[in-house]
């Protein structure tokens, strides 16, 4: 009885909160930074610009991504919510995306309540509820870093197989009508992913046949990225760090990524925090130091379609 009123708050009936231990605080902070830290170079994102879309100071940013920003909550939500995820993302770890269950509580977080109904109760009866194979391979969607040549290659794919071709960043500026970056300037990286996913879900349900060149990012939302996987042949455009930033180098727009002088070393660290993503795709197709139309002829034997 002594035992359990040590163990209370002077209010009986409240169990007291357990404190935690200092080194079990220590590992619990380095957690979060290491999270914050990997969501944000999937994501693409610097330091920079992730505090201008949060409010929150990169010198605090750069605290917690080694470990030591115990500050507010209210900060690490403004962090999240800039993200696009929620804040318990930061706190808990993530589950395995590669089992069945959590694969199936994102693809169901797809769906309207009445389809989700509708889902359940075809489950119930059936127990599998995966898209015919023939009609998922008849669309095509190619992912990958930027520079890697996805939106060249998809719309000559596209023009060789007689499909359509869709730039997804494309179809979102159309669906918001701005451009992206005033779509990250009114709405956030929430904003975009919404649209993101709801155009992703137009494109995959209005034809069967068709060719879709995603951003670079896309395998970072997991309830977009199984849409995706779901509906789609999917194929990992991939090239060496260095090729890439050859490539982003040699076109004609600006991205934030030009004016950062560790621009190759964030690429570096970007592909690393998203490959084993990427390698959930069906197929993979390397692009370095191959040309446009080496790396088409490289494409269509990948697909098996004549070349």
């Amino acid at each position: 009885m002594l035992d359990q009123v040590t163990e209370s708050d002077p209010v009986v009936g409240r169990p007291r909160t357990p404190r935690v231990p200092l080194q079990d605080s220590d590992a619990l902070l380095h957690a979060i930074g290491g999270r914050l830290r990997l969501i944000r170079a999937q994501r693409g994102m610097t330091r920079r610009l992730l505090s201008a879309h949060s409010g929150v100071s990169e010198r605090y940013i750069a605290q917690v991504e080694a470990g030591r920003g115990n500050g507010s909550v209210l900060l690490l939500h403004a962090l999240a919510a800039a993200l696009g995820i929620a804040v318990v993302q930061l706190l808990e770890d993530a589950p395995d995306e590669g089992t069945p269950g959590t694969r199936l509580a994102r693809a169901v977080a797809t769906l309207t309540p009445g389809q989700a109904e509708l889902t359940l109760c075809w489950l119930e009866e059936r127990f599998a509820g995966a898209p015919a194979p023939v009609q998922r391979h008849r669309r095509i969607a190619l992912i990958g870093l930027r520079g890697a040549g996805k939106t060249s290659l998809g719309r000559m794919l596209a023009e060789r197989v007689h499909v359509p071709f869709f730039e997804l960043d494309q179809e979102i500026e159309r669906e918001a009508a701005v451009d992206l970056s005033e779509l990250f300037d009114l709405h956030g990286q929430a904003g975009y992913r919404r649209l993101e996913r709801q155009v992703l879900e137009r494109l995959v349900h209005e034809g069967d046949a068709a060719v879709i060149a995603t951003g670079g990012s896309i395998v970072a939302e997991p309830v977009t990225y199984e849409l995706l996987l779901r509906h789609c042949l999917t194929v990992w455009v991939r090239a060496s760090p260095e090729e890439h930033m050859q490539r982003v180098l040699g076109q004609s727009e600006l991205r934030p990524m030009h004016d950062n002088t560790q621009a190759l070393e964030e690429l570096r660290a970007i592909l690393a925090s998203r490959e084993a993503l990427y390698r959930r795709a069906d197929l993979q197709l390397d692009t370095g130091g191959r040309s446009l139309p080496e790396s088409l002829h490289d494409l269509l034997q990948l697909l098996g379609r004549p070349a």
